[in-house]
């Protein structure tokens, strides 16, 4: 937190302490809504309702809007219905219809019956669209022109418009208001005022589809430095606009999400304070990875079983102590490609688009990867297991006379241990660390093979590619990864 705003929220406890609702208004006049939206959420509700009722109802609405969705659902609490009909009503159409999908129907529907029938229908329109498409995040106020009008009677237009916005251009439409281009709002200073618009429109300029989805429609703005776009329905008609302040938000939130996926949980435990709910979502990763891990001990056991019944029980112990080596190697192998694909994606890079472009490049990358790790693992393979037996057979000694039962138990098993040890160094080590870089190598391939292929299947299917990164990939990646290995080291032992 900024000294600025430590300053205010020490000033507004003060204020808050001795109840000067007067002063409190006065002192919050002089901050952005911004700044007081991230101090709101620092306090309870009741001291939540005091600033609140310390604001005018315009500013009121703002801060309403931009406190995060899981302090807004106790200030859902907070008000009367009649008293979020006045702060919807003041908010603009996109963000009163995105406040509004965080209550529930009955809540929503009796709130919009509360407004103004036109606002209300407004509301309504964008909320038939998902939150995640143009539709729903665009601005349905528009100005637009006909083709046959002249510059001044556009630039009068523009100076009767009851709307508080700024507009960057002014969107031409047809008779059946089709879109035709748009003109520059610095054309229609510079032009005579008898030009005809029809003379000034640019037809290159570009739109999106309402049922766009949100990153489709960032990934434009970016790659073309937009500040608006227009957004037609599927007849070509001009139903809003976006603005490059929304897109960054819906950037900062499609960040948010991309991060949150990866992780384990999902955005839906920021919507409230509640630990129960924050955990329940995380559970929902959680177990399934549990029942992953557990197919991985089971694994253990079954490859144990043939282990023993080969009579190779010292080879399996040492196996068993490297096989974490395998699963977080190419594991974080898999992990590093899946999000090098997620990543472009999410912004739309058209080499990332090319699955067969972006196969070439990875599959080089972990070719030299898994060469590497695999001769690196070896030699750790096979040195370690020397180098453990011959220190451990350096300091063992025999059993004291003196000794309590229980020590001369531990005791015994540590010479027990290294004597296994010792075999396996004499045996089969060499064989091992073999079955272990082989093993390495291809547990990298695969987990990087998935890590690859994931990201298009599950864009291909409708999932977010983000999933391929999360907890579930990377536990089913680690079961293959060892299993790879503890076959081979039994195949080659």
């Amino acid at each position: 937190m900024a000294d600025e705003q430590k300053i205010l929220l020490k000033q507004i406890k003060q204020l808050l302490a001795a109840k000067d609702t007067e002063r409190l208004g006065e002192l919050l006049r002089q901050h952005r809504t911004s700044d007081i939206a991230e101090i709101v959420e620092l306090f309870d509700p009741k001291e939540c309702r005091q600033i609140f009722d310390s604001l005018d109802k315009s500013e009121a609405a703002e801060v309403f809007e931009k406190v995060d969705e899981a302090t807004r659902s106790e200030l859902f609490d907070l008000f009367a219905d009649d008293e979020l009909v006045d702060l919807i009503s003041e908010l603009d159409p996109d963000d009163a219809a995105d406040v509004l999908a965080e209550l529930d129907k009955e809540e929503s529907q009796e709130v919009l019956e509360g407004l103004d029938s036109e606002d209300a229908e407004q509301i309504k329109e964008l909320m038939v669209y998902s939150e995640d498409s143009a539709g729903g995040i665009m601005d349905p106020t528009v100005l637009s022109v006909e083709e046959d009008v002249s510059v001044s009677e556009v630039v009068q237009r523009i100076r009767d418009a009851e709307v508080d916005e700024d507009f960057y251009s002014v969107f031409v439409v047809d008779k059946n208001e089709r879109f035709l281009g748009d003109v520059r709002i610095r054309l229609l200073i510079t032009c005579p005022a008898d030009t005809r618009i029809c003379t000034l429109i640019d037809t290159d300029a570009l739109f999106v589809n309402v049922d766009a989805d949100q990153e489709e429609v960032r990934n434009l703005f970016k790659k073309n430095d937009l500040i608006v776009s227009p957004v037609l329905d599927s007849q070509q008609k001009l139903v809003g606009r976006i603005t490059a302040d929304r897109v960054i938000e819906v950037a900062e939130e499609e960040a948010a999400e991309d991060m949150l996926v990866m992780a384990g949980t999902d955005a839906a435990e920021l919507e409230t304070f509640s630990v129960f709910n924050a955990a329940r979502v995380r559970m929902t990763w959680l177990l399934p990875c549990l029942a992953g891990t557990a197919v991985t001990a089971l694994l253990g056991f079954l490859f144990r079983g043939w282990f023993f019944s080969e009579g190779l029980d010292h080879v399996f112990l040492v196996a068993v102590l490297f096989s974490p080596m395998i699963a977080a190697i190419s594991g974080n192998a898999g992990l590093q490609t899946s999000a090098i694909v997620v990543c472009g994606l999410a912004t739309g890079d058209l080499a990332a688009l090319k699955m067969s472009q972006v196969f070439m490049r990875e599959v080089r990358i972990a070719l030299l990867v898994a060469l590497c790790c695999g001769v690196i693992g070896g030699g750790i393979c096979s040195l370690l297991p020397s180098f453990f037996a011959n220190n451990q057979i350096g300091t063992d000694s025999d059993v004291p006379s003196t000794a309590v039962p229980a020590e001369r138990a531990v005791v015994m098993v540590q010479q027990q241990e290294s004597q296994t040890v010792a075999l396996l160094a004499s045996r089969d080590q060499i064989r091992l660390a073999v079955a272990f870089g082989i093993a390495m190598f291809s547990a990298i391939m695969i987990s990087t093979s998935l890590g690859l292929s994931l990201p298009f299947l599950f864009r291909n299917i409708g999932l977010d590619p983000a999933i391929s990164a999360g907890p579930l990939v990377t536990t089913a990646n680690d079961s293959i990864s060892v299993a790879i290995y503890l076959m081979l080291t039994l195949l080659m032992t």
